[in-house]
């Protein structure tokens, strides 16, 4: 790799950029999003070129999916090596090998003292309503509680499911019934003069008032959570509210689903979220960063609940493809090397500190700086003491970010938060080269906000 990452050869977005995405336009519809104007042609580690030949950091990873990087050789290697002897059998027709190689990989790697088994899916989506489907089954009952600020995905359950009304759900229902919302510990925006302390204890005692006024526990399959939440603005769930949670679920047999998706796979620094709390989950569901780019998606639990549904009630035609198996199974390898989760905790630490000083600097923009290992986000506000969230100028710092060569993505339940998801390996040169871009647009956007 060259001395320097970033190198802009054209305006941002390029001619070739912006004619690629003038027929993706023409192509498809308007409700795929879409959050730069870039069309990007290769990507190597932490770094991508664009059809133009800019060359960026990318600090947004495929939205948490590249925690090993784009292109890591190994993978490269698997996928080719594999696509010569077999791309596609479907696992409902016959099996293959490396299925239940990540089966059993998870199998081990999931947290839990007892037998687990691991359902192979294509999507996050999927995997969180084969697990919902599955505590329905195991438990008879129907109820689903979930959390505000939560997103689990995009079909009709993980809708549901999901906290964020107008940007994934306006127009789309009607939606999947027996899904219950409890409030999410979101401390910063927390009463004034209230202690985090003090919040943490009576969001503890929350969780138990909403097993009176929003649903009986008796009626609940399960409570799916977010360890961390990722669209919702990068919010850990408090450890020890986290450990009342379990009690709860055990105390009324009620199933407690991690949602790894986005903070699993060494993203916070541990193999998974959960392990930062001690909880010990009854299910798993993980994808981004599983298979490193390739589609894939997992149930792991416990084997009993895994085993309730009947033959045929799981399945999929694309389900642990060949070509996704043989990625997971290099990616997992790489993510659970104990030098790659301290390096993806070096990767935080430097972050988290860039990220302070900013809001040292500029606590009229800042408001907030949280998350857990280097999965992190700024709080983008209106000013001052005001939390009054700033979606518009959220968007000015991603904007100024990618006209200086480093791709960065706004997340939040009000789209006010800067996050961070760059490959867990990004040498340090390109993380001070890209975070060096982060100041330098936080301060002209904060000059613009002031007239200077």
């Amino acid at each position: 790799m060259s001395e320097t990452a970033i190198r802009l050869v054209t305006e941002i977005p390029g001619p070739g950029s912006r004619a690629i995405v003038a027929r993706r336009e023409a192509a498809t519809p308007q409700g795929a999003a879409k959050l730069t104007g870039l069309a990007i042609e290769r990507g190597q580690g932490s770094r991508v070129e664009d059809v133009d030949g800019n060359r960026f950091i990318d600090l947004a990873g495929g939205i948490g999916v590249l925690a090993v990087g784009h292109c890591p050789e190994g993978v490269s290697r698997a996928m080719a090596e594999q696509a010569e002897k077999l791309i596609h059998m479907c696992a409902i027709v016959g099996s293959y090998e490396l299925y239940v190689q990540v089966a059993e990989r998870l199998n081990a790697l999931v947290p839990g003292d007892f037998a687990k088994k691991t359902l192979l899916t294509n999507t996050g989506a999927e995997a969180v309503e084969a697990a919902v489907g599955l505590a329905r089954v195991h438990s008879g009952r129907q109820g689903v509680v979930v959390f505000e600020g939560a997103y689990h995905g995009r079909s009709n359950l993980t809708m549901a499911m999901t906290s964020k009304f107008s940007l994934f759900k306006k127009g789309f229902g009607p939606f999947a019934s027996e899904v219950y919302r409890f409030p999410f510990p979101y401390s910063y925006r927390r009463a004034p003069g209230v202690s985090e302390e003090e919040f943490i204890a009576e969001q503890e005692q929350r969780l138990r008032e909403c097993f009176v006024s929003v649903v009986d526990p008796a009626h609940v399959a399960a409570v799916v959570v977010e360890p961390v939440q990722g669209e919702g603005g990068f919010i850990p769930a408090p450890f020890s509210w986290l450990v009342r949670l379990r009690e709860i679920c055990d105390e009324h047999g009620i199933i407690l689903i991690a949602d790894e998706i986005q903070s699993g796979m060494g993203r916070t620094g541990r193999l998974f979220a959960i392990e930062h709390s001690g909880v010990v989950p009854d299910m798993v569901t993980t994808a981004k960063s599983l298979a490193a780019g390739m589609p894939l998606g997992a149930v792991t639990g416990r084997a009993e609940i895994m085993d309730a549904a009947h033959p045929g009630g799981l399945g999929g035609t694309y389900s642990g493809n060949p070509l996704a198996c043989a990625a997971a199974l290099e990616a997992m390898e790489t993510i659970t090397h104990p030098e790659f989760l301290a390096r993806a905790q070096e990767v935080g630490a430097q972050i988290r500190e860039c990220l302070n000083k900013l809001a040292d600097r500029f606590p009229g923009i800042i408001g907030d700086v949280r998350g857990l290992g280097p999965m992190l986000a700024m709080e983008i506000v209106e000013g001052g003491d005001n939390r009054k969230p700033c979606m518009e100028t959220t968007a000015a710092i991603t904007t100024e970010t990618l006209k200086r060569g480093v791709i960065t993505i706004r997340a939040g339940l009000y789209s006010n938060c800067v996050r961070f998801l760059p490959p867990l390996n990004i040498p340090d040169s390109d993380l001070r080269e890209a975070m060096a871009v982060v100041e330098e647009s936080v301060k002209v956007v904060s000059d613009q906000r002031s007239g200077a």
